[in-house]
């Protein structure tokens, strides 16, 4: 760390030197234009760039499976590039479908340019237009639609409803990858966080949370593929089931409302409440494991992988309600 003494010239005016090799390194000279951020006690000193957006370029030579590609593409777009190059010697007909499908599956990313030998894609949205607010809103409906569901499928071996959640877990995915990508931009460039319109410190909290509802997404997926492999579900066990779902699915409500609450003392009596509710999903999970052994292995097994995933479900409320405490707490 270095330090500086601030100096005041012509009366009025505070002037501080700025490190040599920091100024050198981020080519800032005589005449350089820099920008200033303020967040609370703290001033941020960037240079200012002509050229915002970021381009990065990725070799895409033997990455055919679709999910190496895929991720590829998803990678690049959670760091933060806005121009996404992918090159090659040449780019196969395969290549080029999971290139679109991952695209379609981001928010904002489009294919702007396609050659024999490199497929560009392009973020077409700003930070200033993204709301991460909005985002994680957005999930936390859907993941525990989601949730409900894929209880309702197994419950009433509902093929349908199941497909349809597991196609739902897209959306969630989708949003995920945004508040990533919006967060990750927000650690690199000081401006995005004003844009956005929240502090550093409360874009962790909501990508911490976003992380938890997308998770439970992912629970709710794996429920519809349980589902889809037993029938109909007796109704000794069933009303145990709903009554679990209902327990474990008020932990993540209660604790997104928490992590909503611009009251701080609301946010931390919410939170509290939240954490205090998963004992009563334990006490649940113990009524589920006493009536399961009751039935065949096969269906004995899946009932259990469906109340491991409900106490998930719970366990990521609670998580989510650690960071609404932690979004409430008084800054030091």
């Amino acid at each position: 760390m270095e330090t500086r003494k601030v100096q005041v010239t012509g009366g009025s005016t505070y002037t501080v030197s700025l490190p040599k090799d920091w100024a050198t390194t981020n080519e800032v000279s005589a005449g350089s234009v820099v920008e200033f951020h303020s967040e609370e006690d703290l001033l941020l000193l960037a240079p200012q760039r002509e050229e915002d957006r970021i381009e990065g370029s990725l070799d895409i030579t033997g990455l055919e499976s679709e999910h190496e590609l895929t991720q590829a593409v998803m990678t690049m777009y959670v760091s933060g590039f806005d121009v996404i190059r992918l090159e090659t010697a040449r780019i196969t007909a395969a290549q080029r479908r999971i290139i679109r499908e991952a695209t379609q599956g981001l928010v904002g990313l489009e294919v702007i340019e396609e050659t024999s030998d490199r497929v560009v894609l392009q973020d077409l949205l700003d930070s200033s237009e993204l709301s991460v607010h909005n985002a994680i809103t957005r999930m936390r409906l859907v993941s525990l639609t989601m949730l409900e569901d894929a209880i309702e499928a197994l419950l009433t071996d509902d093929d349908e409803l199941a497909h349809d959640v597991k196609e739902r877990d897209d959306d969630v995915d989708r949003l995920w990858y945004m508040v990533s990508r919006v967060f990750r931009t927000i650690l690199r460039n000081p401006t995005a966080a004003n844009e956005i319109g929240f502090s550093r410190e409360t874009s962790y909290d909501f990508q911490s949370s976003a992380r938890q509802l997308e998770r439970i997404g992912d629970h709710a997926t794996k429920i519809a593929d349980l589902a889809l492999e037993v029938d109909d579900i007796p109704e000794s066990v069933a009303d145990p089931i709903r009554a679990l779902h209902q327990e474990a699915s008020v932990v993540p409500e209660t604790a997104m409302d928490a992590l909503l609450a611009e009251d701080s003392d609301e946010a931390v009596e919410l939170a509290n409440k939240a954490r205090e509710q998963i004992r009563d999903v334990d006490d649940e999970v113990r009524e589920v494991d006493k009536v399961i052994h009751e039935y065949d292995p096969q269906l004995a097994q899946v009932l259990g992988l469906v109340a491991d995933s409900l106490s998930r479900t719970a366990d990521y409320g609670g998580n989510i309600a650690e960071s609404a405490l932690q979004k409430a707490a008084p800054s030091p």
